[in-house]
């Protein structure tokens, strides 16, 4: 099983250039960010963790281009691969988007992992003519266009919000196929869409009981005729030995940590004794604090 960090990216604190070529250094598999382009003042979806209007972190409506911060994080590693945790496509121009992606990967020598959800903002997905109860259309439609675009030698899309004729588009990917995950909750409905359209699932911080989870997305994925096991990635747990091992044996193929919002030399001090508990260099084993 690897090892992951996400940055929740915002105008202070460590730079993501700094926090990728800590983690870097410090033995971890992956670098994560995540998006929001605004938040409206005015909402009426609720956040999953809090349940009403209410943030439990200002950072949401201070968040970094997800795209931009990777591009700076790239040019610092050399071997750490770059994701999102998660990326919201449809918020972007998807032709657009795919150049940005496309250009991202073959500048960072193929280390790209999209991982991508369907928007628990409906009022900013509204802001970006996104119908809410559509998210999921529109989601498969970028995937797919995208995907087209990095491809194919002429490609084209006709669908409900992606539409473009034959067209050309290069720099393709240095990886033949950019792996997409989707963060979401352990729906049947949920599972069955990521077996459909991508490579694997990133779980949310609320889902500690695993087991049931992982078995049914592994059920659906051989029903859909998928091969192989899906990629699961476990967002927000703690560096316990044992839940580790538990996850491990489940078939978790990352689990991902998240870094304090603190001082950059802190966050840096913070991942070299969270790479030492995990086993993953000569830093010294120290309690992790919250």
């Amino acid at each position: 099983m690897d090892y992951g960090i996400v940055l929740f990216t915002s105008d202070r604190g460590i730079t993501p250039a700094s926090a990728a070529r800590a983690a870097e250094a410090a033995g971890f598999a992956t670098f994560y960010v995540p998006e929001h382009t605004h938040i409206p003042v005015k909402r009426e979806s609720p956040h999953p963790r809090t349940g009403d209007a209410s943030l439990p972190d200002d950072r949401y409506s201070r968040t970094l281009d997800p795209w931009v911060a990777l591009a700076t994080a790239a040019a610092v590693t050399t071997r750490i691969r770059l994701s999102t945790a998660v990326a919201l496509p449809v918020e972007s121009d998807p032709i657009t988007l795919a150049k940005t992606i496309a250009s991202l990967d073959h500048l960072s020598g193929g280390r790209v992992t999209l991982g991508t959800g369907f928007g628990w903002n409906v009022d900013e997905l509204t802001d970006h003519g996104v119908p809410g109860n559509r998210r999921r259309t529109a989601l498969r439609e970028y995937l797919e266009a995208m995907s087209a675009l990095w491809t194919e030698e002429e490609a084209s899309y006709a669908g409900e919000f992606v539409s473009f004729g034959p067209s050309w588009a290069w720099p393709k990917p240095v990886q033949a196929h950019i792996p997409v995950l989707l963060g979401a909750g352990p729906t049947e409905k949920t599972f069955r869409w990521i077996a459909r359209h991508t490579d694997g699932w990133i779980t949310t911080p609320a889902d500690s009981d695993l087991d049931g989870h992982v078995a049914l997305l592994k059920e659906i994925w051989r029903d859909e005729g998928r091969e192989g096991a899906p990629r699961i990635c476990a967002l927000g747990e703690r560096p316990d030995p044992g839940r580790l091992a538990h996850l491990d044996s489940l078939g978790v193929t990352e689990t991902i940590f998240g870094l304090p919002d603190r001082a950059p030399e802190e966050v840096e001090a913070w991942i070299g004794r969270l790479a030492g508990k995990l086993g993953l260099g000569e830093a010294a084993v120290q309690p992790v604090s919250s």
